[in-house]
C-alpha cells in the first residue's frame, strides 16, 4: 500500500501513512493521493461486511503533489513523502522516482521516500511535472508494488510585472479634434495566471501626458482630453502610459511604456502675403516665358493644405504679364507673357492673389483662405538690334534683269530713342553666288550678277542692319527672291534621234515621231511648232507634219531608197516655242537606209558590208594602233604647251632669289599709259563701251561686262554699279593677273651645303666656337670665313 504525505502545510497530510488495516492485509497494492487519502464510496461501505472475508484491490488514489515556485532558500525545497505499506522501516525497501525532471529538478531519499526540489521553480516557465513511483527489494530489486504516476503542480506567485510588448508606440491624431477623440489603444500582458488571485489582472494608467490625453484604466484606449490643441503651437507630445498589476493595489508589479504622439496638420491657417508691395524690373528685351520675380504667401499649415493657387486680379498688365505656381516650393513666378518695350510703356502694375485651393468646411469661419498684394514692375531700357518693317519680304524679278537694277528696297529702324543710324549687308553665306548687293546706307537690293530662273530659281537670302554706333547689335531680315521666266531658251529634241528607212518602204510611211523640250516655264503652258528647215523645204525624200500636240511625225516622200545610193540622209528640222520673243532651233534627223525582210523587219543598215572584209589583218591592226598612239602623244604635248604659257613665273630652284637685282630704268606714263587699264573709262563710260582695248599681257578670254551696265546709271554718274560689272569681270577670270602665291617654308637651310644656320643648338659663348668649316663651303662663304676664320701670325687662314 502507497502512501504520500508532506509535514508541512499544517500537517494537513497526516494521517496518510497509517495503515488501512479494515481492508485486510491480504494485498498491499494500495494507491495513496497526494497530500490526502480519498475513502471508499458510500456503496462500497454498504458492502464491506460482504467483503470483509474476501481478498480485494485496494482503492486509494493518490496523483499530485503541490509546491510554490521561485523558491529561494538555500536548502533543498521539500516537496513530499511517499511511503509505502511494506516499509518496516529496516530499509529493505528502496524507493525509486523516475519521469520528468527525476534526479535533475527533483530527487527522492530512496530510504524514506522523501522528495526535494533542488531547482528554482518558474511557473512561467514550467507549470507541472509528471513523475513516477515505484518500491524495490533493495536486496533482490523485486518491485515491491506496481510502479505509480504522480503530478507535481508549481503554485504561482506574483512575480512578474506586465510588459507591453509591442511599445513604445507612434500614433497621430488631427490638431483641433475634440475631446475624446480616440489616438491608439495600448495593451499590456502579465506572464502570471491569470486563474490564481490578482497576480494579472492589469490597471492602465497615464504617468506623463496630462492634460492633454487620458487612458481607460480597463482597455488602454488613449483619448484626447484637450480641446482646441494647435500642431503649429505643439506638434509632438511624448505620453508615458503604467500597466499595474494586482489591480492596482499596494504592491502590484507595474510597467510602462512611451507612446509618442504627433498632430497631423488641418488647414485652420489662412495664407498671409508678409508684404503688400514688391517692386520688380525687367529689360525690355526679355524674351516670352522669361521670369521677372516671385512672391510667397505664408502659410503655417504643411503639406496640402499649405498649397497655393496664384492668380492675376487686377491690374494694367494682364496681358503683358503671367503668373504661374511652383508646387515645390509654392511660390508664385511672374513671366513675361508678350514682347516688352520701354519706348512703349515704362512700368506696369499687378494685383497678385494668393489662395488655398483645399478648404475644409469647419474651418471656415477662421478665414477667409486667401489673400493679395501689390507688385510694379519696372521695365528697363537696353540698346536693341535695329527692326525691320515688314519682318519678311517677297521679290518677284525677272530672270533678264539688268545688273545694278534695284528690286527692293529694305528698310529697318532702330527702335530706341537715340534712333541710331543703320548699315545694310548680305549674309554671304545666305548668297554664296554673290547674286545680289544692297546699298550700305539705302538698303537697296540689287542685282550684282546675271539672274538664270533655269538654273536657279528661287534665293533666300538674309539682310542685316548693324547700328553705325555699336556693331554689336545686328538685326536680319529674310528676303525671298522669286526669279520670274522670260523666253530666252529655245526649244531642242528631247534626245538625240536616229530613224531607219526600209529599201523597200512606200511612200507617206511613218518612220519617226519627234519631240521636244524647252527650259522655260511659260505661264500659258508651251506648244512647239515643227516644220523643216528652209534648206530642206523642198526634200524630195521626207516630209514632216505637225501634230500640234507638241510631237510631228517624218513620213517619207516616196520610195525606192538603195543603200548603194545613200545609205544616210540628215534632215534638219526647225523647232519654234510660242514665247515672245519666238525662238527656234534646228534639230537634225539622222535617217539609215537598211534592208528590211518582207515583214519590215531590219537585216543591215551598212551599206559597206557587201565590200568590207569579216576581219582586219595583223598588219592593219597595228597600224591602227600606231595611229592613236601618236595622235595622243601629239594631244598631250600640245596640253603640256597651253599649260606652260598660262602658269605664273616661277623662281628657278637654283636661282637664289636674294642675290638677284631687277633695275628698271623707264617711269610709269601715269595717264598716258594705256596699255593695262584704259582711265578714260572712269571718265567716260558710255565711250569705254565703244571701244575696248585688250590687254597686252594676257590672251583676251572674256569679254568686258561693262556693256551690261545700264544706261541710266552712267547718265546719272553712278559709277558703283560699273565697278560691280568690272568686279564680275574679274572674278569670272581665273588667269588675270596679278597671281596669288604661297610658298611654304618648312625646313630651315634644306639644300645647302651648310645645312642649318639656327642658332638654338649653338653654344652660348664664343670662346670656345670654332668657325674654320666656313672655309670649305665655298665662295660663298668666303666673307664669312674672312671675318670669324682664325689666322695666323702671317694673316693667312689656317
Amino acid at each position: 500500500m502507497w502512501t504520500s504525505g508532506r509535514m508541512s502545510n499544517a500537517k494537513n497530510l497526516l494521517g496518510l501513512g497509517i495503515s488501512l488495516y479494515f481492508w485486510g492485509l491480504m494485498d498491499l497494492t494500495t494507491t495513496v493521493l497526494s497530500g490526502s487519502a480519498r475513502p471508499l464510496t458510500g456503496g462500497q461501505e454498504d458492502n464491506l461486511s460482504d467483503k470483509l472475508h474476501q481478498r480485494m484491490k485496494r482503492s486509494w488514489v493518490w496523483n499530485q503533489f503541490f509546491v510554490l515556485e521561485e523558491y529561494t532558500g538555500t536548502d533543498p525545497l521539500y516537496v513530499g513523502k511517499l511511503h509505502s505499506d511494506m516499509d518496516r522501516g529496516d530499509g529493505s525497501i528502496k524507493y525509486i522516482l523516475s519521469g520528468e525532471g527525476a534526479g535533475i529538478v527533483f530527487t527522492i531519499d530512496d530510504t524514506t521516500g522523501d522528495i526535494h526540489a533542488i531547482q528554482r521553480l518558474d511557473r512561467e516557465e514550467r507549470s507541472q511535472y509528471t513523475l513516477r513511483a515505484q518500491a524495490l527489494d533493495r536486496r533482490t530489486g523485486r518491485p515491491m508494488e506496481p510502479e505509480s504516476e504522480f503530478i507535481i503542480k508549481i503554485q504561482d506567485i506574483n512575480d512578474n510585472e506586465p510588459k507591453f510588448l509591442d511599445g513604445p508606440y507612434i500614433a497621430s491624431v488631427p490638431e483641433m479634434s475634440p475631446v475624446g477623440t480616440s489616438v491608439i489603444q495600448v495593451t499590456a500582458t502579465d506572464a502570471d495566471d491569470p486563474t490564481y488571485g490578482n497576480s494579472a489582472r492589469v490597471v492602465y494608467s497615464i504617468l506623463q501626458g496630462q492634460p492633454y490625453f487620458s487612458v481607460d484604466s480597463r482597455t488602454g484606449l488613449i483619448r484626447t482630453a484637450l480641446m482646441n490643441m494647435d500642431r503649429e503651437a505643439k506638434e509632438y507630445y511624448e505620453v508615458i502610459i503604467q500597466a499595474k498589476d494586482m489591480g492596482g493595489q499596494l504592491g502590484g508589479l507595474a510597467g510602462t511604456t512611451t507612446v509618442n504622439i504627433t498632430l497631423s496638420d488641418v488647414n485652420d491657417n489662412p495664407p498671409r502675403f508678409p508684404q503688400k508691395h514688391y517692386q520688380m524690373s525687367v529689360l525690355e528685351s526679355a524674351p516670352v516665358s522669361s521670369t521677372v520675380g516671385r512672391v510667397v504667401a505664408k502659410d503655417l499649415d504643411e503639406g496640402i493644405n499649405a498649397e497655393m493657387k496664384y492668380s492675376l486680379v487686377d491690374g494694367d498688365g494682364l496681358d503683358v504679364f503671367d503668373i504661374n505656381t511652383d508646387p515645390n516650393y509654392q511660390v508664385g513666378i511672374i513671366t513675361v507673357r508678350k514682347p516688352l518695350s520701354y519706348e512703349s510703356k515704362k512700368s506696369y502694375t499687378l494685383k497678385v492673389e494668393g489662395a488655398n485651393p483645399h478648404l475644409e468646411m469647419r474651418f471656415l469661419n477662421l478665414g477667409p483662405f486667401r489673400d493679395t498684394t501689390t507688385v510694379h514692375i519696372s521695365v528697363e531700357d537696353v540698346d536693341e538690334p535695329p527692326v525691320f518693317e515688314p519682318s519678311f519680304y517677297f521679290v518677284e524679278v525677272p530672270e533678264d534683269v539688268e545688273i545694278g537694277t534695284t528690286i527692293q528696297i529694305i528698310s529697318a529702324k532702330d527702335p530706341d530713342v537715340t534712333n541710331n543710324s543703320i548699315r545694310y549687308s548680305i549674309d554671304r553665306s545666305s548668297d554664296p553666288g554673290r547674286f545680289f548687293y544692297v546699298d550700305i546706307t539705302s538698303g537697296a537690293l540689287m542685282t550684282a550678277r546675271p539672274l538664270d530662273r533655269e538654273d536657279v530659281s528661287w534665293h533666300n537670302i538674309t539682310v542685316l542692319a548693324v547700328e553705325l554706333n555699336n556693331p554689336s547689335q545686328v538685326g536680319s531680315v529674310s528676303v525671298t527672291v522669286k526669279v520670274l521666266d522670260v523666253n530666252d531658251n529655245a526649244p531642242e529634241f528631247a534626245r538625240f534621234y536616229e530613224a531607219f528607212v526600209c529599201e523597200n518602204a512606200k511612200a507617206g510611211q511613218l518612220i519617226q515621231t519627234v519631240s521636244a523640250i524647252d527650259r522655260d516655264d511659260p505661264q500659258e503652258g508651251q506648244h512647239f511648232y515643227y516644220s523643216l528647215a528652209p534648206e530642206a523645204d523642198n526634200n524630195p525624200n521626207f516630209t514632216l507634219r505637225d501634230n500640234q500636240d507638241n510631237t510631228a511625225w517624218i513620213l517619207t516622200r516616196r520610195s525606192g531608197f538603195r543603200q548603194h545610193e545613200q545609205n544616210t540622209f540628215y534632215l534638219p528640222i526647225l523647232i519654234s516655242d510660242n514665247g515672245r520673243p519666238v525662238l527656234s532651233s534646228t534639230g537634225t534627223l539622222t535617217v539609215h537606209v537598211c534592208s528590211c525582210d518582207n515583214d519590215g523587219m531590219v537585216m543591215s543598215c551598212n551599206a559597206e558590208a557587201y565590200v568590207l572584209p569579216v576581219s582586219l589583218s595583223r598588219g592593219a591592226l597595228i597600224a591602227i594602233l600606231a595611229c592613236i598612239f601618236v595622235l595622243l602623244v601629239l594631244v598631250l604635248l600640245i596640253l603640256s604647251m597651253r599649260r606652260q604659257r598660262k602658269q605664273p613665273y616661277i623662281i628657278d630652284e637654283e636661282e637664289n632669289i636674294h642675290e638677284n637685282i631687277v633695275r628698271y630704268d623707264d617711269e610709269g606714263g601715269g595717264e598716258e599709259d594705256t596699255e593695262a587699264f584704259d582711265i578714260a573709262a572712269m571718265w567716260n563710260p558710255r565711250e569705254a563701251q565703244l571701244v575696248v582695248k585688250n590687254r597686252q599681257d594676257m590672251l583676251p578670254e572674256i569679254e568686258s561686262l561693262s556693256r551690261y551696265v545700264p544706261q541710266a546709271c552712267v547718265m546719272d554718274n553712278n559709277v558703283h554699279n560699273y565697278v560691280l560689272a568690272k568686279l564680275y569681270e574679274a572674278d569670272m577670270d581665273l588667269w588675270a593677273p596679278p597671281f596669288d602665291s604661297l610658298q611654304t617654308y618648312m625646313f630651315e637651310g634644306n639644300g645647302s651645303v651648310a645645312e642649318s644656320l639656327s642658332s638654338l643648338q649653338s653654344v652660348t659663348t664664343d670662346s670656345d666656337q670654332s668657325y674654320d668649316y666656313l672655309t670649305d663651303w665655298g665662295p660663298r662663304f668666303k666673307k664669312l670665313a674672312e671675318m670669324y676664320g682664325a689666322t695666323d701670325s702671317s694673316g693667312a687662314l689656317w
